[in-house]
């Protein structure tokens, strides 16, 4: 099994990803995200995972998606933890089934 990690890079900051001169934190770790990985069933394509990153995108505090069809995993970043009922909600409004966390 991988992890996925998703990193920000500061626009002009050559220092680190988190565009941090001093510590190195990554972004998440110091503005107080949380980044979940969830294992989704039925996406076969770019336009399945279109689909499913709009509906959980429109979720309250979720400030990133990344949906990846040949795994399954949807990567979701938010402002703070998320029921795994309100994501089922948004890939089952998409048309396809949340597993659970991956």
């Amino acid at each position: 099994m991988t992890a996925e990690i998703q990193l920000t890079q500061a626009t002009g900051s050559c220092c680190s990803p988190s565009g941090s001169c001093h510590d190195g934190a990554d972004t998440a770790a110091t503005t107080g995200e949380v980044t979940t990985v969830y294992q989704v069933t039925g996406m076969t394509c770019g336009h399945c995972e279109g689909a499913v990153s709009e509906e959980i995108s429109g979720i309250e505090g979720v400030t990133s998606v990344k949906a990846v069809a040949a795994t399954g995993r949807v990567t979701v970043v938010s402002e703070s933890p998320l029921t795994e009922d309100t994501v089922r909600a948004a890939v089952d409004e998409a048309g396809y089934e949340l597993v659970g966390p991956a």
